[in-house]
């Protein structure tokens, strides 16, 4: 029940289960031993750590005008969590930065010269991350669209410019801790797993469900994060929504624990469209995309056995303490009722402002 009251105080927080605390960086080391930096966050971002007000929520966009008002205190604050340096961390000389409305976000544009410095050239980024640890900056490393990718957080904030492009294993250790970190954080996830698996009693039918689940959700992860079937967000997210309201209202008509693999695999592929959105924000390396993709999916696939693993013998424990005959207990209906009225409220909640912000 614990990851069940984190479901209930996540609603304070964050109507959008799936939103991610993300910006991206393009670092360009040149010829002459000059850095060509841009750093794009979303407005909204922007607003929160600099203490402006570009962002639009009406419009979904950022306000030129205001931009342009706002630009020293946005580039005050990329100034002082990035850092272009040698590797012993002598700074390159910085010249001036500019900041452009893009869309719904910024883009921070700036150039250092690393000409009178030896040796390899070091990135450095807390942006987003010296506020919220779970925070990521997708780094792409040269120019054009297949240039190597890294992913900084907030406890790996450097990319060594002049070096190879980051290993296999770390990709996929890097992509693996996402999936997990995403799946723990996606509260609407997390409703759907524990009301899915409320009337289970047995491991052969929990085994069932999570394979079908995560069978389905592979299928949709995989054919959307490379971009061969590709729903938007405002489709998505509310379908996901009322994937948690029917479980939810299932439990009131029906025990069938056993054939619930069916349902689970039916809305597991509605799910894998939420966890390839989280994905594609992220970025996939195009010099390691399968390995990427696998990981992230594995990654996934450990946090909702962990749910399950948690929230299952939880609730067989309860079974036993409130059964009046110990040796053959069964699941309090009354329980099941309440943690169900409970789940479809919020995903209820889900669904009318994820209508309503589509």
């Amino acid at each position: 029940m614990v990851l069940l009251c984190g479901t209930v105080l996540g609603i304070g927080t964050s109507a959008h289960a799936h939103q991610v605390n993300l910006s991206t960086a393009r670092v360009i080391l040149r010829g002459d031993r000059t850095v060509a930096l841009e750093v794009a966050l979303k407005g909204s971002d922007a607003d929160r750590l600099a203490g402006t007000r570009v962002f639009d929520v009406q419009r979904d966009q950022v306000d030129p005008a205001r931009v342009a008002e706002s630009a020293a205190a946005i580039v005050a604050y990329v100034n002082a969590h990035i850092a272009v340096t040698a590797l012993d961390g002598t700074a390159c000389v910085s010249g001036a930065a500019a900041l452009a409305p893009d869309g719904d976000g910024v883009i921070f544009r700036a150039t250092f010269s690393c000409r009178d410095l030896t040796g390899d050239i070091v990135y450095r980024s807390t942006v987003l991350t010296a506020t919220d640890p779970s925070a990521r900056q997708v780094v792409l490393i040269g120019e054009g669209e297949n240039a190597p990718q890294a992913l900084l957080d907030a406890d790996n904030t450097t990319v060594t410019l002049s070096a190879p492009a980051p290993s296999l294993s770390s990709t996929m250790q890097r992509y693996l801790v996402t999936g997990v970190a995403h799946i723990f954080g996606g509260y609407d996830h997390i409703a759907f797993l524990v009301a899915v698996v409320l009337w289970a009693r047995r491991l052969v039918p929990v085994i069932k469900i999570v394979t079908a689940f995560t069978i389905a959700h592979s299928i949709t992860l995989s054919l959307a994060a490379l971009n061969i079937v590709v729903i938007p967000p405002s489709v998505v997210e509310p379908a996901i929504a009322a994937s948690i309201v029917f479980v939810a209202m299932e439990n009131f008509f029906s025990r069938d624990i056993d054939g619930r693999w069916r349902v689970a695999f039916a809305f597991g592929l509605v799910h894998g469209f939420g966890f390839a959105s989280a994905l594609r924000e992220v970025g996939l390396p195009a010099n390691a995309v399968v390995v990427a993709l696998a990981a992230f999916n594995v990654g996934v696939e450990i946090g909702q056995v962990a749910i399950v693993s948690i929230v299952v013998p939880l609730l067989i424990a309860l079974d036993r303490l409130v059964s009046v005959d110990r040796t053959k207990p069964v699941r309090a209906a009354s329980l099941v009722y309440a943690l169900s009225a409970l789940i479809g409220l919020l995903g209820g909640y889900w669904l009318l402002t994820s209508m309503l912000e589509a």
